[in-house]
């Protein structure tokens, strides 16, 4: 029974370590503006931001150690099916889950309610026993791109879809799509509105485009025969293919508009302040006055297009362009 507390000690030390990089949560420019701006008007957003977080706070504690050492180590069978047991309960999660079930049995929780937590609980307790992780399979299909930016636009595609940012937007689009296939009218103001917040939702990742590079990213870079811009095009791309066709269903011309600008005021933070990432983490933004800014510019370009017409969107691409094309030279001389 030693070996087995001094594993579940060390799992315990391992999963609150990585439980602390959830809160780059509070540098997101979504959950920043949510707060300051919509206040108690925000309790979907805080819904949708507590149901991503909830996957990567259930995930199976055992996966902190590499199953090749794990099989290594000298446990008998009965050991192994005692860690088994014993591990998940090493996750604040599950102790959560099982006052809940108390508080459901004392009718002050609805079994409902109880059984959508477990439910969340469970799939991202499963998921993450799946080879190579949730999105193993989605990050292996990114299609091949004309040019020869392809491999860097595949590359981008993959580190946005391992963001708790693309999860966070995708949730708000597919709601809007279920409220309207439940036969519900959503006001063209709302739609606009919910464009805004799923291109916010990405926002913060248009800070740090290099953020999940790693360290030795930018001398890779160095490496290619790329100039600055090519670099820069190939991340801008891959934001655009992810954000537009998500407000397709909701504003296309505001949302192409916002996404523009929060790439182009994005630059100078991304190129000048290198900042880490984490996978499967929300994006941490450089500050908060540069994320209300950022969040203005994006609000004014959607609502420009939305009440003036397609004309203002040729604005918002003029802006980019002349954004990519100075700090693709900055890059060149960071390079």
């Amino acid at each position: 029974m030693a070996r087995i507390t001094a594993i579940l000690r060390a799992l315990g030390r391992a999963l609150r370590r990585d439980q602390k990089t959830l809160q780059s949560v509070v540098g997101n420019n979504f959950f920043i503006v949510s707060v300051l701006l919509l206040q108690e008007a925000g309790t979907f957003i805080y819904l949708i931001v507590g149901l991503v977080l909830l996957f990567p706070l259930s995930t199976d504690p055992l996966r902190k150690i590499p199953k090749s050492r794990l099989e290594l180590w000298p446990l008998d069978t009965h050991e192994r099916h005692l860690l088994r047991a014993l591990s998940p309960w090493v996750n604040p999660m599950t102790w959560a889950l099982a006052a809940l079930a108390i508080w459901a049995a004392r009718g002050r929780v609805t079994l409902g309610l109880w059984g959508l937590a477990a439910g969340v609980v469970a799939a991202g307790f499963l998921l993450s026993e799946l080879p190579g992780g949730p999105a193993h399979g989605l990050l292996r299909r990114v299609p091949n791109f004309p040019g020869p930016l392809n491999q860097l636009v595949r590359k981008n595609l993959r580190e946005i879809v391992s963001t708790l940012d693309f999860y966070c937007g995708a949730l708000l689009t597919v709601s809007a799509i279920a409220w309207r296939l439940a036969g519900q009218l959503i006001p063209p103001e709302a739609l606009m509105a919910l464009t805004i917040l799923v291109v916010l939702a990405f926002s913060s990742y248009a800070q740090c485009l290099f953020g999940l590079d790693g360290g030795g990213g930018l001398s890779r870079y160095r490496l290619m025969p790329l100039r600055g811009w090519q670099i820069l095009a190939a991340k801008d791309a891959a934001f655009l293919l992810v954000v537009i066709p998500l407000t397709l269903p909701l504003a296309p011309l505001a949302g192409a508009g916002a996404a523009l600008v929060s790439l182009a005021v994005g630059h100078e933070a991304s190129v000048n302040q290198f900042r880490p990432q984490v996978r499967w983490r929300f994006s941490s933004g450089a500050g908060l006055f540069y994320g209300l800014f950022q969040a203005a510019m994006m609000a004014i370009a959607a609502a420009g297009i939305f009440y003036n017409g397609p004309f203002v969107l040729a604005g918002c691409a003029v802006i980019w362009l002349l954004s990519l094309r100075w700090y693709g030279h900055v890059l060149d001389r960071v390079g």
